[in-house]
């Protein structure tokens, strides 16, 4: 018993250290691509730029729910492709422990994250898609507060235009300043100034532009000539526009916890195009947990490679199969969305030929004497990979021979 339990100590210091690399750097991955693209946007839509960090705090939990079960996978996967390569593993199997012992620690990891990925999907996804929703919806309205761009004409409101030529203390400062307002009624006012600043005021809808040093020209339809005032300080009032409030959140299906989902499916009164969008996103959730329990069995069954081999084939296969497996769900969930299909068949047939495909690899490498799932493509890689190698040095060889005759 003392034995088990340290080799069960040492599998799980084995899993934990490429299960949280792998983690760390996916989401970092994922992340930096994420930030520049909403970088771009913040900066296009002249929003403060730490709204980015909170845009980024909402899309991390969409990126866990593909991120922990690769994570997972290839924690597995490489600590027991350690196990293999240094012969631990038959040394372990050699004293009664079963690849069915051996997954005892695993599974412990997987029920934890299975339970983790089920909370994120299923509660934290739908909150953190809303506010994320929300943020890009008080950038496109200005409810964040739009920045001042330099040298270029910035609306504030309908009839009002504003141009500075040059910012300074974080745009509370301004030097060039050109305004124009114009009112309903057809009246006119242009003023120019060396510096302006910007003050509240008790009304949250007005602001106060008080300038310095400048000329300002009032013109109406009455006017015969516009009437020009030269000023060395003048406060001018400047009505914010209207700020349109975000939707409720529920839209589409993204926006809806597990518990909601069920409850609009089982509405009757619902419109049938709703309910099959509504069924389709979420067994598509629930599909996406459960292939959580077959990590451990396909991790194994592609973790040992063929004996005096080194072939990492099976971590590149491991990743395809779980990335092409996520893809096959996205794309019955559109087939169930859109009623050609039932979500129930288009999303748990494939899910169902999965588990026997991983059952029958882990069955082959764990009850089969020298069983080996992936025999024929490691040596089918070991062909192609001897092949190109063969390529590369008749290539070199070729290379300096004609040097040669060349010198």
């Amino acid at each position: 018993m003392s034995v088990a339990t340290q080799i069960d100590r040492y599998l799980a210091k084995l899993i934990f250290v490429p299960l949280m690399g792998t983690l760390i750097l996916a989401a970092m991955l994922l992340l930096l691509e994420k930030m520049l693209r909403l970088f771009d946007f913040v900066v296009s839509e002249g929003g403060p730029v730490n709204v980015v960090w909170r845009l980024l705090a909402n899309t991390i939990p969409q990126y866990l729910g593909l991120g922990i079960p690769i994570g997972l996978l290839l924690g597995i996967l490489l600590a027991f492709r350690r196990l293999a390569l240094s012969s631990e593993l038959d040394s372990l199997r050699a004293i009664g422990l079963g690849y069915g012992r051996l997954l005892r620690v695993p599974y412990i990891y997987t029920g934890v994250l299975l339970g983790l990925n089920l909370m994120i999907v299923g509660f934290i996804q739908p909150y953190s898609e809303y506010a994320y929703e929300g943020l890009e919806f008080d950038l496109r309205s200005g409810a964040l507060g739009a920045s001042i761009r330099v040298g270029e004409f910035t609306s504030l409101g309908r009839r009002t235009t504003l141009r500075v030529e040059r910012s300074e203390d974080g745009g509370t400062d301004l030097h060039g300043v050109f305004l124009r307002v114009e009112s309903r009624d057809g009246k006119t006012l242009a003023v120019t100034a060396d510096r302006g600043t910007f003050l509240a005021t008790d009304d949250p809808n007005t602001i106060l532009l008080r300038l310095a040093n400048g000329r300002l020209v009032h013109d109406a339809p009455g006017y015969r000539t516009p009437r020009v005032l030269s000023f060395v300080r003048h406060d001018l009032p400047i009505s914010l526009p209207a700020i349109d409030q975000f939707r409720g959140r529920g839209n589409g299906t993204e926006e809806l916890t597990l518990p909601e989902l069920v409850r609009i499916a089982r509405n009757q009164a619902a419109p049938q195009d709703r309910r099959n969008a509504i069924r389709a996103n979420f067994h598509f959730r629930i599909v996406e947990v459960v292939m959580i329990l077959l990590l451990p069995l396909l991790a194994v069954a592609l973790a040992v490679p063929p004996k005096r081999s080194t072939s990492g084939l099976g971590i590149f296969l491991a990743i395809v199969m779980v990335v092409t497996y996520h893809k096959v769900n996205q794309y019955a969930e559109e087939m169930g969305a859109l009623g050609r299909m039932d979500p129930l068949i288009a999303l748990w047939v494939p899910f169902l030929l999965f588990a026997a495909l991983i059952v029958w690899m882990y069955w082959t490498l764990a009850q089969k004497p020298g069983g080996q799932p992936i025999g024929a493509l490691e040596r089918a890689f070991g062909k192609a990979a001897g092949l190109i190698g063969r390529i590369v040095r008749r290539g070199r060889g070729i290379r300096r021979i004609g040097d040669a005759r060349t010198a």
